[in-house]
């Protein structure tokens, strides 16, 4: 298996087929030297026409029904990313494209109106940036972030938002408003307080330390902040996770939770990558334990341990959580509650003449 280390501030060196890719090439050795050509660094932003930019689910194991993603692909290049695998229905790779061809939804605002304002819509809470960072590098320039949080304080919409970005303290100004009606709460994804990790696991993510000021920026302004471990490593980063619990609580969250390591479809071969690359004298012992939460394989999606995994190690890591979180006071379910009776449609401007 390919060990090669991805370029400096990418998350993978490798782009494999997309599986509905209808034709593959290989590499053979012809004789000929030829320098390797090297993966794409540069980002590329192209525009998409969103039809809906609500997406709906029925998911068990996940709190919201509803979601609205501004981009598709991520710049932030989460090894781990559980989204990778979506950018194959766009012909592209979960590899390095994911990471560098990207696409920014421009209408989203006009959509995400239109779709609120449709006649008998019955309001949720929206999870904004699920399956992307709402929060990643592109959104300074883009915005498309920022204007998803006017329409939805227009709409009194209530919203939650999971990120790794400490550029969501730009939109503090809206996100405090939201706050006073109860219509918003912020959940910090945190992996390490180890800066190397962080550059090599998640590398154009915001630095643990400017996540934490960040949940305690937003804290101190009244918005409820939550902490989400995820995904928990075994041998890579699981040993953090009472450090992160009291990181998380010292810096205003009144709730954790966590994730075990996902790996469905081409995550699975591109995280191998990246042990061998990163940590080869354990790479082997990682797998192993991974594949003993998932019944054996890489992965198991079923509702109800997908989440979590189960065995030995799965329940010795969720006893952990379970008496650091209580020690710590982060325990409580579902605090911020958010009111979904302040929604309505804003009417439009009477003309004056």
């Amino acid at each position: 298996m390919s060990s090669i280390l991805p370029p400096r501030g990418r998350g993978t060196a490798s782009n494999p087929h997309n599986r509905f890719a209808p034709t593959r090439s290989e590499v053979e050795d012809d004789g000929w030297y030829q320098d390797e050509a090297p993966p794409c660094r540069a980002t590329e932003v192209r525009s998409e026409q969103a039809k809906t930019v609500i997406s709906r689910n029925q998911s068990p194991d996940v709190g919201f029904d509803r979601s609205v993603n501004p981009y598709r692909g991520c710049e932030h290049g989460c090894i781990y990313c559980f989204a990778r695998p979506s950018h194959a229905y766009w012909d592209l790779s979960p590899g390095i494209d994911f990471e560098t061809r990207l696409i920014a939804k421009t209408n989203l605002a006009e959509r995400l109106e239109a779709e609120l304002s449709k006649p008998g819509y019955v309001p949720r809470p929206i999870a904004l940036g699920i399956n992307t960072d709402a929060y990643q590098p592109l959104e300074r320039d883009q915005r498309l972030t920022r204007q998803a949080l006017e329409i939805l304080l227009r709409f009194r919409h209530p919203l939650h938002i999971i990120t790794k970005g400490s550029l969501i303290l730009r939109d503090l100004d809206l996100l405090g408003e939201l706050a006073s009606l109860n219509l918003v709460s912020v959940a910090f994804s945190l992996t390490t307080l180890d800066n190397e990790l962080k550059r090599i696991m998640e590398p154009r993510t915001a630095s643990p330390g400017a996540r934490l000021r960040a949940m305690r920026t937003l804290h101190e302004h009244g918005v409820p902040v939550s902490a989400v471990l995820a995904p928990m490593i075994p041998m890579v980063n699981d040993m953090e996770l009472e450090r992160l619990l009291e990181a998380a609580r010292d810096n205003g969250a009144r709730s954790a939770g966590y994730i075990l390591l996902r790996l469905p479809l081409e995550i699975a071969e591109l995280f191998q990558q990246w042990l061998q690359a990163h940590f080869p004298d354990r790479a082997e012992h990682v797998m192993s334990l991974i594949r003993q939460s998932r019944g054996g394989k890489d992965y198991d999606s079923r509702f109800g341990t997908r989440m979590h995994g189960e065995g030995a190690f799965a329940d010795l890591l969720a006893r952990r959580f379970q008496v650091a979180a209580r020690r710590l006071g982060l325990d409580r379910r579902d605090y911020a509650g958010l009111d979904c009776s302040l929604f309505q449609v804003p009417r439009a401007q009477m003309s004056l003449f």
